[in-house]
């Protein structure tokens, strides 16, 4: 089963920084199919700026309808963000 390889980058990527007091870095990326360089970028930034995105946005979304009383819906939420500059769909806003 190729199990390890289905998996996402970020993923392999920690099972690299799992093993890597095993087998050597290089030979990992080669086996888990990704580049060392990309490892090490990871290593120092983890967090991929779609992520920092996402939770910047999720964390927008609870305020303005917390703020609302918990009685807007996404569209009138949406229509918020955009009132407040943020460049925002009304699907995402929905999810």
């Amino acid at each position: 089963s190729r199990g390890v390889l289905r998996e996402s980058v970020r993923l392999r990527y920690a099972f690299i920084k799992d093993h890597k007091d095993c087998w050597p870095v290089r030979k990992l990326c080669r086996l888990l199919d990704v580049h060392h360089s990309g490892y090490y970028a990871w290593l120092k930034e983890p967090r991929s700026h779609r992520q920092k995105l996402d939770e910047r946005q999720t964390g927008l979304i609870k305020q303005f309808w917390l703020e609302s009383g918990g009685v807007y819906g996404y569209r009138k939420i949406h229509s918020d963000l955009r009132e407040y500059g943020e460049r925002i769909g009304i699907n995402r806003v929905h999810r």
